[in-house]
């Protein structure tokens, strides 16, 4: 499955590098975990290794899966005028629930969504943070999986979306 020093991506957090691997004794029981340390978050979390499929860890995406991403770009934004007046409590939680999902296409559609809604109208705080979180779990898995400055992969996302959302 996964091994010392590997990097991964923990859902909704971004990306981890698998720091060591310990075994705890839980209720009588021996429990192996991997201790994730974030690469840009100073947070560290224990996981069960038992756990790690329901929990949504996964590869870091390949080069190839970045190049797919993109061009997802180019494909019809799912909302209309109407959608977007829709309660935000509710658009909302069909956002974090993709987040949590940890499916970069799915964090991908978030963000090319609140991008286009943001061209039709300002942002109400909540959006612009989900906007940000989204960015930003792009952002780190994008500079990983091409070799690149998060700078970089920061430029290339925002003008990528922008110039498709012209078309």
């Amino acid at each position: 499955m996964f091994s010392q020093s590997e990097k991964v991506v923990y859902p909704g957090h971004g990306v981890a590098i698998i720091h060591r691997v310990l075994e705890r004794r839980i209720g009588g029981k021996s429990t192996k975990f991997f201790e994730l340390k974030f690469l840009n978050k100073d947070m560290m979390i224990l996981v069960p290794v038992d756990n790690v499929v329901s929990i949504g860890i996964r590869n870091v995406s390949s080069q190839k899966d970045i190049g797919t991403l993109f061009k997802m770009f180019s494909t019809p934004v799912k909302h209309h005028h109407h959608e977007m007046a829709l309660n935000w409590n509710k658009r909302n939680k069909e956002y974090q629930g993709k987040i949590r999902s940890g499916r970069l296409q799915e964090i991908c559609e978030i963000y090319r969504d609140l991008k286009s809604i943001e061209q039709q109208k300002e942002l109400s705080f909540g959006e612009k943070n989900l906007l940000q979180q989204t960015e930003t779990l792009l952002v780190e898995e994008i500079a990983l999986a091409c070799g690149m400055k998060q700078d970089a992969a920061t430029s290339q996302l925002r003008s990528l979306v922008q110039k498709e959302l012209q078309l």
